[in-house]
């Protein structure tokens, strides 16, 4: 991990330790009124399982994402904030959209562990498509109105390995910043599988039930396309994966990032943010 993720970490977990008895008392109180509490985050991850993301691609993400939630440093970040909780739920995404894990309360080493297993027991559903756009329709509809409590921030951490090849770029573009409207905040973990640098396909899309259509634009660079037309909101950001074997790295780093309640944090995904947009 770079050492400005290890410093920020580091004050994290100062910060959850000193925290843990004034905490204990309002997750008492949560089991008595469930969802009633409000969390610091609200976190949303979105998974693709089109058809380049076989059963052993499909294992490492899933596998990537649990390891992070039982990463100590990665719980440290659930628990640094003033509420010391966190909302989660999962998405996956091809030309088809369902809730994997739905809404799920954080707010102790027991429950990130509970949410891992919950993860790593999740099967890869049929799939074809890269369907970003209906992806993000489908958290505007029945994802962020589900939200049982109120968030400090809502997060949502989008990872895949290749540009929507169901709509055009406008219709991703204008789903983003309906999402960015309500406040979220849209990060990317795009998996380079070859070169980042070389152009993605033919500059054809196909949407389900169609056949090949040309495509307006010059051939699509993964990254530069997530960061044009997937990330968006206060502070968002890239975080690249160089395959799928790099994506538990990739995942760690990003969700010790989009948790943490840390003022530092928050400060880094401002300069992180500025960057990308240059």
């Amino acid at each position: 991990m770079p050492p400005i993720f290890r410093l920020l970490l580091a004050g994290m977990i100062l910060i959850a330790a000193g925290q843990g008895v004034g905490h204990a008392a309002a997750r008492s109180a949560d089991k008595d009124a469930p969802g009633a509490a409000p969390v610091d985050t609200a976190l949303i991850v979105s998974v693709d399982v089109s058809g380049s993301v076989d059963q052993g691609r499909f294992a490492l993400q899933m596998d990537g994402i649990a390891k992070a939630l039982e990463d100590p440093e990665v719980i440290a970040a659930m628990l640094s904030g003033p509420r010391a909780s966190m909302m989660f739920t999962m998405v996956e995404w091809s030309e088809r959209v369902a809730t994997a894990i739905p809404w799920t309360r954080i707010a102790s080493r027991d429950d990130a562990f509970a949410v891992a297993a919950r993860v790593r027991r999740t099967q890869r559903p049929a799939g074809e498509f890269t369907c970003v756009a209906h992806m993000m329709r489908y958290v505007s509809d029945l994802i962020l109105p589900t939200l049982p409590v109120k968030a400090e921030r809502v997060v949502m951490d989008v990872s895949g390995d290749g540009v929507d090849n169901c709509d055009e770029d406008p219709a991703t573009a204008r789903m983003r910043d309906a999402l960015t409207a309500t406040g979220m905040t849209i990060n990317g973990l795009p998996i380079n599988e070859g070169d980042p640098n070389e152009p993605l396909g033919g500059g054809a899309f196909r949407a389900p039930g169609r056949p090949f259509q040309p495509r307006t634009f010059a051939p699509k660079i993964l990254e530069p396309w997530y960061r044009k037309y997937v990330i968006g909101g206060a502070g968002a950001f890239l975080l690249p994966a160089k395959g799928y074997g790099d994506f538990d790295r990739a995942i760690k780093e990003k969700f010790a990032l989009e948790i943490s309640a840390a003022p530092a944090v928050h400060a880094h995904f401002a300069q992180l943010g500025a960057a990308g947009s240059r």
